[in-house]
């Protein structure tokens, strides 16, 4: 098992910036992606942003040149740094940890999901 757990959220206003932790326990060798998810109720879960066990990084477009993924591997955490922040950010932030495919586990594992209100 692989437990996540987020932390960082909260009310920012349109420009400001917010910093989400998602720090990974239990079988962590078996995690090939970690990762940033968003939605908003009713809405797709959306991917924002992702590392590769190798540090290979992607971003969806809506946030590209705004956030940056990074981790701490010997801590086995990743971070979400969130710049010029705006209204339609405004989301449920998931952290996501998917395994090896040649791991003991057949889905993804998240968080419990962290809010974050960007409002004026």
């Amino acid at each position: 098992q692989v437990q996540l757990v987020e932390s960082g959220g909260g009310l920012v206003q349109p420009g400001g910036s917010l910093r989400l932790s998602c720090e990974a326990s239990g079988d962590i060798f078996s995690i090939y992606i970690m990762g940033w998810y968003r939605q908003v109720p009713g809405n797709q879960r959306e991917k924002v942003a992702t590392i590769t066990s190798g540090g290979y990084i992607k971003y969806a477009d809506s946030v590209k040149g705004r956030f940056t993924i990074s981790r701490n591997t010997a801590e086995n955490t990743v971070f979400l740094q969130m710049n010029s922040l705006k209204p339609e950010d405004t989301a449920v932030y998931y952290c996501n940890a998917e395994p090896y495919s040649d791991s003991p586990y057949a889905s993804d594992f998240w968080g419990q999901g962290t809010q974050v209100t960007v409002s004026s």
